[in-house]
């Protein structure tokens, strides 16, 4: 049992620390670990704890954000409202398909993801969009296509949202991935409410996952207050963690299906 308790930790963590420093990686690697470190036994289960674990995590980084002053909150806020509606009706849709096929599909997700991030960002290119009507439009059909996938997959959706709220409003990459974790936060309660009416959600894992959640977000978010250069360098490491629990997804999942 402590085995357990001590992955459950060790992994909310990991994910509390990536959130806490890029707005991503929640998720996309609670899943993983926790069928793979952790040991809950079922697909679904493991997406609907992670998905719960990770949106409690992901507002508690918020409010350190917040306190920073680097929110944007209305785009943040319409991210979120329209993206937790693409949510539900990605997380219903996902529950449909069985789990091993589903964990298939999120390791090439994972691939692109990870090719995505190797992709060098220039912030300083054009000036930042004010959040006049035209951006809140822009913003919000870009939320409901992340959301969609997001609850597909049981994603909390980071590595898409940030890349989306630059995109739609040229902000600075520290605003976006402060900004990012309110909509995080409600895309995975999002996940995790459409999981647990269904009975997949494991209550105790997702306590002590979020406790190790806490802590390495608060590491996460101090590492990344005292960068301002060389975000480059962490993207490529972690895209390089990205392609390696991708692999390692598809390996395993790839074998279930063939069984």
């Amino acid at each position: 049992m402590s085995v357990v308790i001590n992955a459950a930790l060790g992994s909310g963590a990991l994910v509390g620390f990536s959130l806490g420093l890029i707005g991503g990686g929640g998720s996309i690697l609670a899943t993983p670990l926790l069928l793979y470190v952790v040991g809950v036994s079922q697909p679904h289960i493991a997406i609907g704890t992670g998905a719960l674990a990770v949106s409690a995590t992901a507002f508690i980084n918020l409010a350190s954000y917040a306190r920073a002053g680097v929110v944007r909150w209305r785009l943040a806020a319409v991210f979120a409202v329209v993206g937790t509606l693409g949510a539900f009706v990605g997380s219903s849709a996902g529950k449909l398909i069985d789990g091993n096929r589903l964990l298939f599909l999120l390791g090439l997700v994972m691939l692109a993801v990870g090719a995505m991030m190797l992709r060098p960002r220039n912030e300083t290119a054009a000036p930042e969009r004010d959040a006049h009507l035209k951006t809140c439009l822009l913003t919000a059909g870009i939320a409901f296509v992340t959301g969609t996938a997001s609850g597909f997959f049981g994603i909390g959706g980071g590595f898409l949202i940030v890349p989306g709220l630059l995109l739609a409003t040229r902000m600075p990459m520290i605003n976006a991935v402060g900004s990012s974790l309110l909509a995080v936060g409600c895309f995975g309660l999002a996940t995790a409410l459409n999981y647990a009416f269904s009975g997949l959600v494991d209550w105790l894992v997702a306590g002590q996952f979020i406790a190790g959640g806490l802590v390495g977000g608060l590491f996460g978010i101090a590492l990344a207050s005292r960068l301002s250069r060389g975000k480059d360098t962490l993207k490529r490491i972690f895209a390089g963690v990205i392609f390696a629990v991708a692999a390692y997804v598809l390996y395993r999942s790839g074998q279930a299906m063939l069984n």
